[in-house]
């Protein structure tokens, strides 16, 4: 098995703490050992052994790859229209969702394999290699289980979301929806699955509809998420944390009892900032929850009708202006902290034993994801030690994470 070396690194981002307080764990004129899949050896670039290949980082940054905790992948068509009667003035609603249902429950499994594997590709060339993928836009039996299925086939980390919205055939009987849900939509859709999902939200599912859902789930042998607090206020956050789940996503609308519930608690918040420029909904405080002593993780949500981005960087530099974090603060929640979301401790860090996932990018800093919005500044990504991307000339893409 061969080794690389990558020196040469003006600023190394590790997310390894190497003194109270620090968990950004910077190291300046670097370098990297990765011994195939994994790392070997992080130091001073003056104390490096001897590899296989040099990679000479011209003097650049390096970061974890990007941890995505959130993202639904897996659907047939978009919904512009929508979002540009929203632009207008129109109030995002969970209700759009039924259009993608539909349009998904239309689309082949080639067709939706083929723009699963698009969307891959777009985000290792964005330096995401590591992504969690929900269904939801199925709603049927037969159309939950072939979306797990496909997202199975580029990470192992699938999350069983039947319980996205009430589909129109069930309309007004949502009651009988989760029992599907938690019956045999359940029983099809778990050999597929890692985690359960529920959206515990007015318009979608109700606590106690959300409680049934997760528990069903968690008699299945699946590990929790929760989508809560993205319309308004309510009582998923606390429910989620009550139940140990992972990560609780969106908290746009907090109250001071949810950030009392997960401050000290093992669940991760993730903030969406591509939901918030998409719908025009207030930006969550991220200074206020960081500060609280809640963890928190940043991801992209891409899906087609309320956050239609794949940009990890994009998602920072929203962080980062409005949300009131640093960039090392937001670069830390976009890889450290959404591996905590997927409960991962091989991913999102630099340090010997993790997986051999890293970022090159075209600036000297972490700062530059926020400083340079929109800007392409991935160089190179390697995934599993693998070169999967070159901003000079793309690599073949595998699985996106593992």
């Amino acid at each position: 098995m061969s080794t690389s070396l990558i020196t040469n690194i003006a600023e190394l981002t590790t997310n390894v703490g190497s003194s109270e307080g620090d968990r950004f764990g910077t190291l300046v004129d670097a370098a990297v050992l990765l011994d195939g899949e994994r790392i070997a050896w992080v130091g001073s670039a003056d104390d490096a052994p001897d590899a296989d290949e040099i990679v000479d980082s011209g003097g650049r940054a390096v970061i974890p790859g990007f941890v995505d905790s959130h993202s639904h992948l897996v659907f047939g068509g978009d919904r512009a229209a929508e979002f540009e009667a929203r632009m207008a003035g129109q109030k995002y609603a969970a209700g759009g969702i039924r259009s993608t249902v539909a349009e998904t429950r239309a689309s082949s499994d080639d067709q939706l394999r083929a723009r699963l594997r698009g969307f891959v590709d777009e985000l290792l060339a964005q330096g995401t290699t590591t992504i969690e993928i929900k269904s939801g836009y199925g709603l049927s039996v037969a159309d939950e289980e072939r979306l797990v299925r496909l997202a199975a086939e580029v990470t192992p980390e699938v999350t069983f979301l039947g319980a996205h919205v009430v589909p129109a055939d069930y309309a007004g009987r949502a009651d009988e929806y989760v029992d599907l849900v938690t019956g045999p939509m359940l029983d099809a859709c778990a050999p597929h699955s890692k985690w359960i999902d529920v959206f515990c939200e007015t318009g979608a599912f109700s606590v106690e509809q959300s409680r049934r859902v997760l528990d069903a789930g968690i008699a299945k042998g699946l590990m929790p998420r929760v989508h809560a607090s993205q319309l308004g206020p309510g009582d998923g956050v606390r429910l989620a944390v009550e139940l140990g789940a992972a990560s609780v996503d969106h908290g746009t609308y907090l109250t001071d009892a949810d950030i009392a519930a997960l401050t000290g608690s093992d669940t991760v918040l993730t903030l969406l900032p591509g939901v918030e420029f998409s719908t025009r909904q207030p930006y969550p405080d991220a200074r206020r929850l960081i500060d609280a002593g809640v963890t928190v993780a940043i991801a992209c949500d891409t899906n087609p009708g309320s956050s239609f981005t794949s940009s990890m960087p994009f998602c920072i530099a929203i962080a980062v202006r409005d949300m009131g974090m640093t960039p090392a603060e937001a670069v830390w929640a976009a890889t450290a902290g959404g591996a905590l979301a997927l409960r991962r401790d091989d991913v999102g860090v630099i340090a010997p034993g993790a997986r051999a996932d890293l970022v090159l990018l075209k600036a000297p800093t972490r700062i530059h994801l926020a400083y340079r919005p929109g800007v392409p500044l991935v160089e190179q990504v390697w995934k599993d030690g693998v070169a999967v991307f070159d901003a000079r000339g793309t690599e073949d893409h595998g699985p996106v994470a593992r």
